[in-house]
């Protein structure tokens, strides 16, 4: 695997732009009486994911930093679950696409732990550039 030079390089990156894309597309069919709760709260979460990994990304250099920031992700990643939750319960979306979608962020979870994990793999080579 080829060391990546750049946090957009990174295909934890790639899934959760992708996967937060989704949900903003399917956020506007909320109703629009929810445009500044459930809408905003799910677009907030699943886009921060992304700007969490940017963040901890140019923190490599302190390994502590870097955990702390991956670890932010991960809660912003469980925080659009739980507004998968509430869009599933309020009978926004129905019950095949809040597993198709809450599938696809419980797998940007599991990248991110891994991140965590592996952290000293991501961070050896940042002091050095």
């Amino acid at each position: 695997m080829a060391l990546a030079k750049s946090f957009r390089e990174l295909e934890i990156y790639k899934l959760a732009l992708s996967e937060s894309k989704k949900l903003f597309q399917l956020s506007k069919s909320f109703p629009k009486d929810e445009r500044y709760s459930l809408t905003d709260q799910i677009r907030r979460s699943s886009r921060a994911v992304n700007a969490m990994l940017a963040e901890a990304w140019a923190r490599r250099i302190y390994q502590a930093a870097f955990i702390n920031k991956i670890d932010e992700a991960l809660g912003e990643a469980m925080e659009t679950q739980a507004w998968l939750d509430h869009a599933l319960n309020c009978e926004y979306i129905d019950q095949k696409k809040h597993r198709e979608l809450d599938d696809a962020w419980q797998h940007v979870g599991a990248m991110l732990n891994r991140m965590m994990q592996e952290a000293d793999s991501f961070c050896k080579n940042a002091a050095k550039k």
